[in-house]
């Protein structure tokens, strides 16, 4: 076996491995595979699944528990052992020890005003209880979009930030927004029932709009810790679950709304129900994604507020790890005139803690290249990406009969099953999770090693843009990962871009894409950062002699407290200007 962990035949000569015709369990292939330390899958009763759901009452991700302010405390609530266990203890993602690589990215910020990055939770000024929640998550080194978001969302700026996969962009915006309302919250929030088991109308201060179910169920767990011990509410409400279950939920209170455009779009059709009047951040999170024309009805409902929004310094963040130009014109829309922007390395980059080997697999010859790759790896747990729902299914069945632990997911599936698959995939046990591109966008599995791409997505399915997600859903916040992707005749589309990204990230180039290689042999990106417009003539831009005309702002404006200790940062005149890059020194 090689040092990448693959078998030592080239990786042209996949395409010459025999297919295995069995598609029934095999006895032998059972024996291998618990050999080389893949466990037994447990059976389904795939009956329950399909059961009503008023007769089966299944715990919804959304129902888990948050922390519940009596009302007899002051701002900070007594401690609850049994769910701090639960919170920050149990299956938790941890940083790595491998942070270098997102450590070391240049800033590019621009904006009418000047902000200094913090290079540490501690000099942040952040509320002490919000500081004590971020401690309790071992975020031990503050990442460089968190160093640089965290004080202009204290200063209650709009903002644009476009970072890697996996840097930490939801506590990017989270904590800042948690901290800022902290000590605010008993004069800004919306009813509490006054009794047991009565009923309000939900009244949020911040909204979250995310594309998938499990993206923000992920951040409604992470919202549920930072929000730990403080008198804010955290809420999750998406499709495929009984309306019921979210308005049961809405009806104790709510500060914070995670959800998805379809199913706040209903929410909102509720004023009973739901009032978006105190509303004070609306974050889009994958803007990229949810600014596509897909959405288009449902953002402009959310973001319009649904009803009239009472508060003047509403702010609206979105957060994305690729932001095209055209999703870029559509959120200068929704933005006040003196929004920020912060880039992390270039849109649409990824880190050199993932490695990615590309190799040369005929088509009919996948499910056994697939198979090889699992026995010749140590069982670890795995994401395979596949195109389409159909694939999804059949490479299920295949490793399923080849005695592997498998599960998967897509779009298709009832909720159940989605939420069932989710909760296997982050077992104790290796599991093998196949799934469509509804995993690939700001999932964070603990311990999620190897992510193979089975089919690469082609223009029709994001292209390079949903490979960098991907791909992204390992190497997360200072750990090593490794993706696999197969490639053949048919993937000559994604070719010359997917060659930019392993020149960028240093990472081989093997034979067969050597004739899509820049001729200079250097990574060569189109020029997508800039916008056209005559930005360096607005107020507060890095003019072209390099002097910043606007202001130095505190870095901790707005927040609990002031750090002055970091020189200011100066804006720069673009997307993408010559001028050189911002960095932090960490």
């Amino acid at each position: 076996m090689s040092e990448s962990g693959f078998q030592d035949a080239p990786a042209e000569e996949f395409g010459q491995i025999p297919a295995n015709p069995a598609s029934a369990p095999n006895p032998e292939d059972a024996l291998a595979a618990r050999e080389h330390g893949w466990g037994e899958d447990e059976k389904l009763d795939y009956d329950a699944f399909n059961a009503p759901t008023s007769d089966s009452n299944p715990a919804w991700a959304s129902s888990a528990q948050v922390y519940e302010w009596s009302g007899e405390e002051g701002d900070v609530g007594a401690p609850d052992p049994e769910l701090e266990e639960q919170l920050f203890r149990n299956g938790q993602s941890k940083a790595g020890t491998s942070l270098d690589h997102i450590l070391n990215f240049s800033a590019t910020v621009e904006g009418p005003k000047q902000f200094a990055p913090i290079g540490s939770f501690d000099t942040a000024g952040l509320h002490p209880q919000v500081l004590a929640n971020v401690q309790l998550c071992n975020y031990d080194r503050i990442t460089v979009i968190q160093g640089y978001c965290i004080p202009i969302i204290l200063a209650g700026h709009d903002l644009v930030a476009v970072a890697q996969t996996g840097s930490g962009k939801t506590a990017a915006y989270l904590i800042p927004i948690i901290s800022k309302l902290m000590g605010k919250v008993r004069k800004l929030q919306g009813p509490r029932p006054a009794v047991k088991g009565a009923r309000v109308r939900a009244e949020p201060l911040v909204v979250i709009v995310v594309p998938t179910r499990e993206l923000a169920q992920q951040i409604f767990d992470e919202a549920r810790r930072l929000c730990y011990r403080s008198m804010l509410r955290p809420v999750c409400a998406y499709g495929g679950i009984p309306m019921s279950s979210n308005l049961q939920e809405l009806a104790k209170g709510c500060d914070l709304l995670i959800g998805t455009p379809g199913r706040l779009q209903d929410l909102m059709d509720k004023p009973d129900i739901l009032s978006m009047k105190r509303v004070k951040f609306t974050v889009i999170d994958e803007a990229d994604e949810m600014l596509q024309g897909d959405w288009e009805d449902e953002m402009n409902k959310i973001m319009g507020g649904g009803d009239m929004n009472e508060d003047p310094d509403h702010a609206y963040l979105m957060f994305s790890a690729t932001f095209p130009k055209e999703s870029r014109a559509i959120a200068r829309t929704y933005m006040d005139a003196d929004f920020m922007r912060v880039r992390i390395g270039r849109a649409g980059s990824t880190h050199k803690n993932v490695t990615q080997d590309v190799v040369f697999v005929e088509r009919n010859q996948k499910k056994q290249a697939l198979y090889d790759i699992l026995m010749a790896r140590p069982p670890c747990r795995t994401l395979v990406f596949c195109n389409s729902k159909p694939g999804v299914e059949e490479l299920d069945d295949y490793l399923y009969n080849r005695q592997l632990p498998t599960v998967f997911m897509h779009g298709g599936r009832s909720q159940l099953e989605r939420e069932d698959a989710m909760r296997r995939f982050k077992s104790e046990k290796p599991h093998i999770l196949i799934a469509t591109n509804v995993f690939g966008r700001g999932i964070d599995v603990p311990q999620l090693n190897h992510v193979i791409n089975y089919d690469l997505p082609g223009t029709e399915y994001g292209g390079i843009s949903e490979y960098i997600h991907r791909i992204g859903r390992t190497g997360r916040i200072g750990h090593k990962g490794h993706a696999t992707s197969f490639y053949n005749e048919r993937n000559e589309d994604i070719a010359p871009a997917l060659v930019n990204i392993l020149l960028e990230t240093e990472q081989e180039v093997p034979d067969f894409l050597q004739d899509f290689k820049p001729e200079n042999g250097q990574a060569e990106f189109e020029d997508d950062v800039t916008d056209n417009e005559d930005e360096a003539s607005e107020p507060g831009y890095v003019t072209a002699a390099g002097e910043a005309e606007a202001p130095t702002e505190a870095a901790t404006g707005g927040g609990w407290g002031t750090d002055t200790s970091t020189p200011a940062v100066a804006a720069d005149a673009g997307w993408g200007a010559a001028t050189e890059p911002v960095t932090a020194s960490w």
